[in-house]
């Protein structure tokens, strides 16, 4: 009898510490079979969104940093047309609809995730922020304008990025797997040729959730 309660202990343990392997398991079958519904359904977008929102807005503001003479131009009407944009591009892109989209076309663009793209372009310093100041200049200091004439120009730029690393970009064959606390474990890899590293988060005792994307 002893010995029974000793093995469904050990059963129980390794259900619980094995859970999210399982799960990782699970996202990477459920990604290889283009199954967006899947995947969409594993996010917590109320944790997930406000997430990517602060990396983003960070990043820019450390951007910022790097051209003083466009943070002396725009202002603080610079950064809130730049922060506007990046929460109205992280709210249309992290969507149950979308991820579903995304993953069930493999990347494909489309219309929210250009502007997700866009917005990680301009936040990382990857696009020529120096024609800000001229563009300025020309606008006579109308933020607004020139802030969403550059949008335009990123996400076309950005698009064909995009269409272009999902055609040749590689998934990582064995991403990383490792607990970050009891209750948070850690999936790192390449998905299109990006580095992301995803938190998910125990909800019960087997049970998880993604919480946190890490952008390159």
């Amino acid at each position: 009898m002893k010995k029974l309660i000793v093995l469904l202990i050990v059963i129980a343990v390794a259900i619980y510490a094995g859970s999210p392997y399982y799960s990782a398991y699970q996202l990477k079958n459920a990604y290889d079979a283009k199954d967006g519904a899947a995947i969409a359904a594993t996010i917590d977008y109320e944790q997930v969104r406000p997430s990517i929102q602060h990396q983003l807005t960070d990043q820019f503001a450390t951007t910022m940093t790097k051209y003083p003479l466009i943070a002396e131009l725009g202002g603080d009407a610079l950064t809130q047309a730049a922060d506007g944009f990046i929460t109205k591009a992280v709210d249309g892109a992290i969507t149950p609809q979308n991820i579903e989209k995304v993953i069930n076309t493999q990347g494909q663009a489309n219309t929210a995730t250009k502007e997700l793209a866009a917005a990680w372009a301009i936040a990382s310093d990857q696009v020529d922020l120096r024609n800000l100041i001229q563009s300025l200049i020309v606008q006579h200091g109308d933020v607004d304008a020139v802030v969403k004439s550059q949008i335009q120009q990123v996400m076309k730029k950005q698009a064909a990025e995009l269409e272009q690393q999902a055609a040749q970009g590689n998934d990582s064959d064995k991403p990383t797997l490792s607990y970050c606390g009891i209750n948070c474990f850690a999936i790192s890899g390449q998905v299109k040729g990006y580095p992301l590293t995803i938190e998910m988060q125990r909800q019960g005792l087997i049970e998880w959730k993604i919480v946190d994307i890490v952008l390159p």
